[in-house]
């Protein structure tokens, strides 16, 4: 017997736009069984998960700064899937933004000038940028796997952060911790509602960000460009695309926005750099893209969606008891549904059964 996957000849719009919705009512599902199999009442748990975290104004504002980075890398992420290139390594971008972009505070204090903050971001932007362009040129020139490449360059920028900031960074007035100086006032990024809460502007950036890759890609001929190199890149040849521009430009994109992210949360959330500013959040926007349909706008809800359950883990550890890699699990089950509830759309399971014939060996399928 043999289990094939069949290509639908037509798949259902309204099970496609449906997806989303029916991905995350199968997680919920199965989060409340996985509670009950640990010996939690599922419905307290899910309220810690996706209701208390909403009930106050601070709440709010912390739902903010952990959907920015998710919103922004996850954007930059649906140019490259969209044009059929797979960044694995925005976690990677992302610190090297921030590490890059951390520059001028931690080398050069005394330069305080309203300059310092605009430098950082553009620093940042560049980084990431930079080290995406790694997989791409190597995709490019040697035909290597992006998948590979970029995923391994994530441990590299992992542990040049680490040592980074217990060596040549390291605060000198910091009592040997690692972690490097405190960035200076003109080094932070402001916060939206200074009396009411932390939410910075990075939010802001995520946002027109999302708008704006969503007009690239629905109004202009850059948009149809990466849509059809992405679903055929024969017909993008015939259209006179060039494939290797392609993967150049995503590369570039996506870099540029997880490198943004990441000088937005260390000058925005953190201030200052430390061996672990992210909790995965390149890896966790990878679900965000495909929970919002590669779509800048979708993505932007996806974003929140997933910040919550962020800020719901950290409130289940609280008031339940229960560990971080509960609210990891939560994530790894919704891109799992995401991904099982579109190819379900796509195809349709079929069952081979070997029959035997006269002369030879024959297939039933089911």
């Amino acid at each position: 017997m043999r289990i094939e996957l069949v290509k639908r000849p037509q798949h259902s719009a309204m099970f496609s736009a449906l997806s989303p919705f029916i991905a995350l009512a199968l997680t919920l599902g199965a989060g409340a069984i996985m509670f009950a199999l640990m010996g939690k009442d599922p419905l307290e748990a899910l309220y810690y998960f996706f209701i208390d975290p909403l009930r106050e104004t601070w709440s709010l504002h912390e739902l903010a700064v952990k959907a920015a980075p998710l919103i922004l890398i996850a954007v930059g992420l649906a140019v490259c899937y969209l044009s059929n290139n797979w960044n694995i390594g925005a976690e990677g971008q992302f610190i090297i933004g921030a590490i890059l972009g951390s520059m001028l505070p931690v080398m050069f204090p005394e330069l305080q000038s309203w300059i310092v903050l605009p430098l950082m971001l553009l620093m940042g932007i560049l980084g990431g940028a930079a080290y995406a362009a790694i997989p791409a040129l190597l995709k490019t020139r040697f035909n290597t796997n992006e998948i590979l490449t970029s995923l391994m360059l994530v441990y590299v920028a992992q542990l040049f952060l680490d040592w980074i900031v217990r060596g040549p960074w390291r605060n000198p007035e910091g009592f040997n911790f690692p972690e490097t100086r405190n960035f200076h006032s003109y080094a932070i990024l402001p916060e939206i509602w200074p009396a009411s809460g932390r939410a910075h502007w990075g939010f802001v950036f995520a946002i027109l960000a999302a708008l704006a890759l969503w007009f690239v890609l629905s109004r202009t001929l850059k948009g149809f460009e990466v849509k059809v190199i992405g679903q055929s890149p024969r017909a993008g040849r015939f259209a006179g695309f060039s494939r290797a521009r392609m993967v150049i430009f995503a590369f570039l994109v996506s870099g540029a926005l997880a490198g943004l992210a990441g000088i937005s949360e260390v000058s925005g959330a953190i201030g200052q750099l430390r061996p672990s500013i992210s909790p995965g959040y390149g890896f966790a926007a990878i679900i965000v893209a495909f929970l919002g349909r590669l779509n800048p706008l979708g993505i932007i809800a996806a974003g929140l969606v997933l910040a919550l359950s962020y800020l719901g883990g950290e409130a289940a550890q609280i008031s339940i008891g229960v560990t971080d890699k509960v609210a990891r699990s939560f994530q790894g089950m919704l891109l799992f549904f995401v991904l099982a509830c579109d190819m379900l759309i796509h195809y349709r399971i079929r069952i081979s059964r070997p029959v035997r014939a006269i002369g030879g060996e024959a297939r039933a399928h089911v």
